[in-house]
């Protein structure tokens, strides 16, 4: 199998832009990570599109409004974790040896509001089983019996995020908060205030992947940016049983021993890229509420069980901190259109990775971890390295 590198990437600021169609959005997303890689019309074999709302053939959209048809072009939804599956699909084209680069895009266009599937049937939305604000809630008060995590960790982790966000060009929010703020934020559904939940809303991202030592670079494009490998791209699905494992409450149980697809995938990428949560040095997560943070430290193996609120407390997931999280600013300053969304992680990471974070740079970082989960269940995990 042949190993995998980013050779550009680029972004739409997330937000909410309704002036521009997400054809728009994708284009400036496509079009900086070409650039980036020093790629040009017919440099890629294929292209693959994560996105849950864009509609039939968006991918196809963009490409076309670029001149750039002809080669496959396939949308993928999986929810949140749309764009690490298709990220996933891409490198492993890469890898067995289909494709030598390929370009992969998330673009989304949400509408206001709560998130609304048809993944849930109607009862599951009533009995707040699906992706909602009272399902979090839920899931919120669950970890909170069963871990030292209050009300005031959730704040806690807004405040980070928020802050770690004014460092941000990209993201929605760019002003800090304190807790103060978070707590007297509207109720929206016990624990959860408003500030604590993540916006869902608009935008793009796109890297350009290619098998490592193929250029794939137009001539007279120059070296370009140094690659980064990724190491790993995991996406795994829910197992039967818990009723609140993000997944169809296949059961009304609240079973700890199912392991969580979180789990699942970051066991193969560990494996995968031959590293381990100790080698990590910045990780992008899963914060569509302030407790899906902290859950994060767990499933990915960042702390034990139950040690979550200990790990923020002792600001190691801090900039400046032992292994920050969500440098970027997470989906609580990003804002979340979901298509988008793991694909925004992974650009933060390069970035990263390279050194090109500015005010938010992780001094060192070499090793990187992103996290999405999506409708369904469906997490996917992402690992890249330097």
């Amino acid at each position: 199998m042949r190993a995998v590198e980013v050779a550009g990437i680029g972004i739409h600021p997330f937000g909410r832009h309704g002036d521009r169609t997400v054809t728009d959005m994708g284009v400036t997303a496509v079009r900086g990570a070409l650039a980036e890689a020093g790629v040009g019309r017919g440099g890629f074999q294929a292209a693959f599109c994560g996105t849950a709302y864009g509609g039939v053939a968006t991918g196809h959209k963009v490409l076309g409004a670029l001149g750039m048809t002809g080669m496959p072009i396939v949308d993928v939804e999986a929810g949140c974790a749309s764009g690490s599956a298709a990220l996933m699909l891409a490198s492993s084209a890469i890898a067995a040896g289909q494709y030598d680069t390929v370009v992969v895009l998330g673009v989304e266009k949400m509408p206001k509001g709560i998130i609304r599937s048809s993944f849930f049937e109607p009862w599951q939305e009533e009995a707040g089983l699906a992706a909602t604000p009272a399902y979090f809630a839920l899931r919120a008060a669950r970890l909170m019996a069963t871990s030292g995590v209050t009300k005031d960790h959730l704040a806690a982790v807004v405040v980070k995020n928020r802050r770690q966000g004014v460092g941000n060009p990209d993201a929605m929010f760019r002003a800090e908060v304190t807790a103060e703020d978070v707590l007297g934020s509207r109720l929206v559904c016990e624990p959860l205030h408003l500030w604590m939940l993540c916006s869902p809303n608009e935008g793009a991202a796109a890297v350009v992947l290619r098998a490592a030592g193929s250029s794939g670079a137009r001539p007279g494009a120059g070296a370009g940016p140094a690659p980064v490998r990724l190491a790993a791209a995991v996406l795994r699905s829910h197992l039967p049983g818990a009723v609140l494992s993000e997944s169809t409450p296949l059961a009304g149980l609240v079973d700890d021993s199912v392991v969580p697809p979180t789990t699942l995938a970051a066991r193969v990428a560990y494996e995968m890229a031959g590293v381990g949560p100790e080698d990590l040095h910045v990780v992008e997560c899963q914060d569509t509420d302030a407790a899906r943070e902290l859950l994060s430290y767990e499933e990915l193996g960042l702390c034990a069980p139950g040690a979550a609120a200990d790990l923020l407390d002792s600001g190691a997931t801090s900039l400046g901190g032992r292994l920050p999280v969500n440098p970027s600013g997470g989906l609580l300053s990003k804002g979340e259109p979901l298509g988008a969304s793991a694909l925004g992680q992974v650009v933060e990471l390069v970035r990263q990775l390279r050194g090109e974070a500015g005010p938010r740079q992780v001094p060192g970082a070499r090793v990187a971890l992103s996290h999405t989960v999506g409708r369904g269940a469906n997490a996917g995990v992402v690992v890249l390295t330097r």
